[in-house]
């Protein structure tokens, strides 16, 4: 397949102005589509529809070179070109939710196009969407155009991560290029589209491209109430906010890294709920409202409980619990949100039995003693330091640690039922279950 493409823009606001200047820049002949003849028309003289940095060079350089063109004829653009990339606007409802009427609307228009086309088309996503919309597109297309979904068309979901004021250089530069889709030829052809962009491209699951934009852009949200919560504090206390943040940042193996960034089981330990507690209580103390900060500890308690429901839904009596100290590698037990589960299972007249190769009662001692007797006081009759003895004994199975080996124990008791809160195996099974994949 040619590199260069003929790629159609439905849509010439913000994204769809940029992805036509960057895209022919990189060698590809583009059509701009929009209902706009004001827009249209300041396409075909050479001039952006936007204020941005560096666009308005790019349109004319590409507009003098005859790489790209704009219309309010569809079908024409469709008939023209083998991509065509959706960039309308997907506005939010009194509600909240989204707008989707401009996209079924391309959509429609692209069908009627690619009835009269006998060559494969790509339709590209590159709007804000939930997930779902691809495969809603896809049946709409089949149904206006008489075509086949991955025999006549692909559809591929390509989110946009364009900020404006650096959106041409994020377009150029951006961490990584997200592809998704169901049909492998439309994934290889805008994987050539974008082969000149400097960053790598990855092919994912269509509803995983669909969603990652608002978890992307909901901790960005996250991330600038948090620093402006600190902000309020700091200054209250006489402390530059700015050189706190910029330390904060410095740390790149666990601030600012993956490291926490896996979906699971609640946080516990004598250290984050300790310090989490400081920083609320100093933001009391000081008439400070911090409602992030102060929500943290809410979020991380709905945790317990998704695991408690989770678990009580199985209406299994006989648990068995493979690691209980908050993390494994240590025999910690404080506030360890196992110990709370533990706890409530007990209170419920539930049977426990307990592995974790870490916890020797006989060498626990000072307050995390005094936590686990408060809490357990009879764990000595639950805990066991034979793995194969707690899941003979139970009928059910809590993963807390990642246990060498687990992917065994799991594949070989078929009969019993195990709920993993730390992602410890990556299989398929029908007696196994994640706490939120």
């Amino acid at each position: 397949m040619k590199s260069n493409k003929r790629i159609s823009i439905f849509g010439l606001g913000y994204v769809g102005c940029v992805s036509l200047g960057c895209l022919a820049q990189n060698g590809h002949s583009v059509i701009g589509v929009d209902v706009s003849s004001n827009k249209v028309e300041l396409i075909n003289s050479g001039r952006p529809t936007i204020i941005e940095k560096d666009i308005d060079t790019i349109i004319q350089e590409q507009f003098n070179k005859k790489m790209i063109s704009a219309t309010v004829d569809y079908k024409k653009a469709v008939r023209e070109t083998d991509i065509s990339i959706i960039c309308v606007g997907t506005p939010s409802t009194k509600e909240g939710h989204l707008n989707l009427n401009y996209i079924y609307k391309v959509a429609s228009e692209i069908a009627e196009a690619i009835k009269e086309k006998d060559s494969f088309h790509v339709i590209a996503i590159r709007s804000t969407v939930l997930p779902g919309t691809n495969l809603k597109i896809g049946t709409i297309i089949e149904e206006v155009s008489g075509k086949k979904r991955n025999v006549d068309f692909g559809v591929v979901s390509n989110p946009e991560f364009l900020r404006e004021g650096s959106a041409v250089s994020d377009y150029y530069n951006p961490a990584l290029t997200i592809i998704g889709s169901d049909n492998e030829m439309a994934l290889e052809i805008m994987s050539q589209a974008y082969e000149k962009i400097n960053a790598p491209t990855y092919k994912v699951n269509i509803n995983e491209a669909e969603i990652i934009k608002y978890v992307n852009n909901a901790f960005h949200a996250l991330k600038i109430s948090f620093a402006n919560e600190v902000g309020n504090i700091c200054k209250e206390l006489d402390i530059d906010a700015r050189n706190v943040m910029d330390l904060f940042c410095k740390d790149d193996q666990l601030n600012i890294s993956p490291y926490y960034f896996k979906p699971g089981f609640a946080y516990g330990g004598s250290c984050l709920p300790k310090d989490l507690k400081g920083l609320r209580t100093l933001s009391h103390d000081n008439y400070i409202t911090s409602p992030v900060i102060e929500s943290i500890e809410s979020s991380n308690n709905n945790q317990k409980r998704i695991a408690i429901s989770l678990i009580e839904g199985y209406n299994r009596r006989d648990i068995g619990i493979l690691g209980l100290s908050f993390k494994a590698g240590t025999d910690d037990l404080r506030y360890s949100p196992m110990v709370e589960v533990a706890e409530y299972f007990l209170g419920k007249g539930y049977q426990l039995n307990i592995f974790d190769k870490n916890v020797s009662l006989s060498k626990l001692s000072g307050t995390n003693k005094e936590y686990i007797d408060r809490h357990i006081p009879h764990l000595s009759e639950l805990l066991s330091e034979n793995i194969d003895k707690v899941v003979a004994s139970s009928n059910l199975l809590i993963i807390t640690h990642k246990i060498k080996g687990i992917d065994k124990i799991i594949e070989e008791n078929k009969e019993k039922q195990f709920i993993d809160l730390v992602g410890a195996y990556d299989g398929k099974q029908d007696n196994y279950e994640g706490i939120c994949w």
